[in-house]
């Protein structure tokens, strides 16, 4: 086992116990020729709903179409603009251009990597004027009224929604949970007094289930969750190329509907995502403890507030290329998530140049590391991993005795 490949993720380690469950999945499809939609659909739909502790649950094609579904059933609209922040998967900002909004980006908390409340409440203070009729906050250089917020959820923990809604609230501001990577995360609410789940936390929730997350479809997969008996109709339109039934459109929508297959499958794998939950929090918790004593490494931090989900595992270290190379040396995957903050890629630069000053998201970029983690991920293999970064911090150390 010492050359043992050890992956970033294993999804087959994952899917093996539950073959013949999968394979009817398939089988009943074919069998009853429902491909898009119908009672497969439905049912996970209600599924996922009260997994979440929302009202209503609407399954669409990808976590991008839930975003700009959520966005303009909201009632974002054209060229107002959206808050997030810059350290997300691209599809985050993605989903706000194609809603017809513009994207301005907040730096993060450096602990938890997610949004920071403070930053929000400067940005709305320093950066907008209020409308003198409707109180809501308007970018003062752009003149574009601000709508709604994105907290992205990341790594598998909440950001501090208290927080966020107090300000959201304040300022007449939508909240939409970019709940990607949030399966199953919890968030104690002071206000509420008690643990809520992400996708219940705002105005609407964004999930993807694209394969590699804690519920991973075999294929692409989304949905939006809400309260709003509204919102989940106009979401129902918008996926469906605004039918209210066949051939009836009441709205211009798009193509991003839930296949039948993808639910069922989405449907087998909810009954196990608390286990599997449970699975990576226990890994994530070995990982603290062997790391445990590090002046090098930064190990994941959970406020008192979150019970995270840990889709991912993510340490720091200055010398993080070097460190990657080292343990893919020892056939250790890891992975960067992610490299490149978005408000310093291509799409959202003016003219070459940066239009967000955002240093605590850079400084993380620089230094982030996920470690492999899934469910199924042994002891021994994590002894390895952890095995491997000592190693690489002996050898530093080394180096630097030898060069003194």
């Amino acid at each position: 086992m010492k050359n043992e490949h050890i992956p970033l993720v294993d999804l087959n380690a994952q899917h093996e116990p539950l073959h013949e469950e999968l394979t009817t999945v398939f089988q009943e499809a074919l069998r009853t020729g429902r491909f898009i939609g119908g009672p497969a659909v439905e049912a996970f739909e209600r599924e996922f709903a009260e997994f979440c502790g929302a009202r209503y649950c609407v399954g669409v094609g990808s976590g991008t179409d839930a975003l700009r579904f959520a966005l303009i059933a909201s009632g974002v609209k054209q060229e107002e603009t959206v808050i997030t922040v810059s350290n997300t998967f691209i599809a985050t900002a993605e989903a706000i251009r194609q809603a017809g909004a513009l994207p301005e980006f907040v730096d993060i908390d450096e602990r938890t990597y997610t949004m920071d409340a403070e930053k929000l409440r400067e940005y709305l203070e320093t950066r907008c004027s209020r409308d003198p009729k409707t109180g809501r906050p308007i970018h003062r250089q752009t003149g574009s009224r601000v709508a709604a917020v994105i907290p992205v959820h990341l790594n598998g923990q909440t950001a501090d929604m208290d927080a966020i809604r107090a300000l959201t609230e304040q300022h007449g501001l939508k909240v939409i949970e970019d709940a990607c990577q949030a399966h199953g995360a919890l968030y104690f609410s002071s206000r509420e007094n008690r643990w809520k789940k992400a996708g219940s936390l705002g105005t609407a929730a964004a999930f993807s289930f694209y394969p590699g997350k804690n519920l991973g479809a075999c294929g692409e997969a989304g949905a939006v969750t809400t309260d709003d008996e509204r919102i989940a109709r106009t979401v129902r339109m918008l996926r469906d190329h605004g039918q209210i039934e066949k051939y009836h459109h009441r709205i211009e929508g798009y193509n991003g509907r839930l296949d039948a297959i993808q639910a069922g499958i989405l449907r087998v794998k909810l009954r196990h995502l608390p286990a599997w939950n449970e699975q990576r929090r226990r890994c994530a918790m070995r990982y603290t403890n062997l790391l445990a004593g590090s002046e090098e490494i930064i190990t994941p931090f959970e406020p008192a507030w979150a019970l995270s989900a840990y889709h991912l595992y993510p340490i720091r270290c200055a010398d993080r290329d070097a460190l990657r190379l080292h343990l893919a040396s020892r056939r250790v995957d890891t992975g960067i998530h992610y490299p490149v903050p978005l408000h310093m890629q291509e799409p959202y630069l003016c003219g070459g140049r940066k239009m967000w000053q955002l240093p605590r998201t850079e400084h993380v970029a620089r230094e982030i590391l996920s470690l492999p983690l899934y469910p199924g991920l042994r002891a021994d293999q994590q002894t390895r991993v952890i095995r491997a970064i000592r190693d690489f911090r002996s050898a530093g150390a080394t180096a630097a005795l030898q060069s003194a």
